[in-house]
C-alpha cells in the first residue's frame, strides 16, 4: 500500500479532530473543528467532518487531491442511529474507503489494542463500551434526552433546571443557581429562549460551576455531584457484569470521577494504551485490507 493514507477522526459533541498518517504510521498533520455529533445532522457533521480533515491535510502540506488514495475511518458520537450513519454516508466524502463507527468503539479499540476491556467516556455525553471474546456490548449513550447518565450536559442540565425553580421561589437559592441566573440577567424569559436552540455541549457548560461551587461548599451543587457519581456507578458496575476486567475512564469529566467511585471499580480502572483516533486508524487499515 505504498503511498496509501490512513484518516482517523473523532466526531464528537463538543469539536471534532482529525489526524493524518502515513503507511508506516508516521503522523503527518492534525486538523480540528466543530461539533460533529450526529444526533445534530449529518450536515452539520460533515462540515466540521470535512473541515477537520482539510486542516489534518493542509498541515502534512498535502492538497485535497490526496484524499483519493486515503482511507477514512470516523469514531462518531451519536453513530449508534443507522439513520444517522446513513445520512452521513449520502454526503459527499470523497475518500477511498470510509468506516463509520460509534466514538465509544474507536476509543476502546485505542484504549486497548487489541484486548478485551471496557470504555466509560464521560464527557459532554456519555457511553460505555465492553469488548469481550470478539463482541462489543453497549451500555447507556442513547443521547442527551434519554440517557447520557453521568454525562456534562445532563449534569448541567439538572443544574439549570435548579436555578430556575430557586429563581422562583419552590426550591431554596444557593450560590449555583443564583450565578446560574446572573447568566441570564435573572430572567426566565432569556432563559427560555436561550433553552429553545441549545446543543447538548451548552447544557454542558454548567457543569465546571456544579464542581466548583460544590467544591465550595454548596449543598445543592454537592448532591447533583452525588447524584453523577452514582450514575457512573452504575454504568460501570453493568460493563464488570459484562465482562470488562480492565476499564478506562475518559472523556472531559473522568478526573473529576474518578477519586469518588469506590474501590470495586477504581481497582479496575487503567490508563488508555491509545486514543480514539489512533483506534480509528486501525479501523481505516482494517478497511484498507479488506
Amino acid at each position: 500500500m505504498a503511498g496509501t493514507l490512513f484518516l482517523g477522526i473523532d466526531a464528537g459533541g463538543t469539536h471534532c479532530r482529525a489526524r493524518l498518517v502515513d503507511g508506516d504510521g508516521k503522523i503527518l498533520g492534525n486538523g480540528q473543528s466543530g461539533p460533529a455529533n450526529l444526533t445534530l445532522g449529518a450536515a452539520r457533521a460533515h462540515e466540521s467532518i470535512l473541515a477537520a480533515s482539510i486542516a489534518a491535510f493542509a498541515g502534512a502540506g498535502l492538497a485535497r487531491s490526496a484524499f483519493r488514495r486515503t482511507h477514512l475511518a470516523i469514531g462518531a458520537a451519536g453513530a449508534d442511529d443507522p439513520a444517522a450513519v446513513e445520512a452521513l454516508r449520502a454526503q459527499p466524502l470523497p475518500f477511498a474507503s470510509v468506516t463509520i463507527r460509534s466514538d465509544a468503539v474507536t476509543a476502546c479499540i485505542g484504549a486497548h489494542g487489541d484486548d478485551d476491556g471496557g470504555l466509560l467516556i464521560v464527557g459532554t455525553g456519555s457511553q460505555g463500551i465492553v469488548r469481550h471474546k470478539g463482541r462489543f456490548f453497549r451500555v447507556g449513550g442513547w443521547g442527551f434526552m434519554l440517557s447520557d447518565h453521568g454525562s456534562a450536559a445532563v449534569l448541567g442540565h439538572a443544574a439549570a433546571r435548579h436555578a430556575l425553580a430557586a429563581h422562583e421561589g419552590t426550591v431554596a437559592a444557593t450560590t449555583l443557581s443564583r450565578r446560574i441566573m446572573r447568566r441570564f440577567g435573572n430572567s426566565p424569559v432569556r432563559m427560555l429562549a436561550w433553552s429553545r436552540t441549545t446543543t447538548p455541549s451548552d447544557w454542558g457548560s454548567f457543569s465546571p460551576l456544579v464542581f466548583t461551587c460544590a467544591e465550595a461548599g454548596d449543598a445543592v451543587a454537592q448532591q447533583l455531584v452525588d447524584d453523577a457519581v452514582g450514575d457512573v456507578t452504575r454504568l460501570l458496575d453493568r460493563m464488570v457484569a459484562l465482562g470488562a476486567e480492565r476499564i478506562v475512564l475518559a472523556g472531559g469529566l473522568a478526573e473529576r470521577y474518578a477519586d469518588h467511585l469506590p474501590r470495586r471499580l477504581t481497582r479496575r480502572l487503567v490508563p488508555a494504551r491509545h486514543d480514539a483516533l489512533a483506534g480509528a486508524i486501525d479501523l481505516a487499515r482494517a478497511a484498507a485490507r479488506a
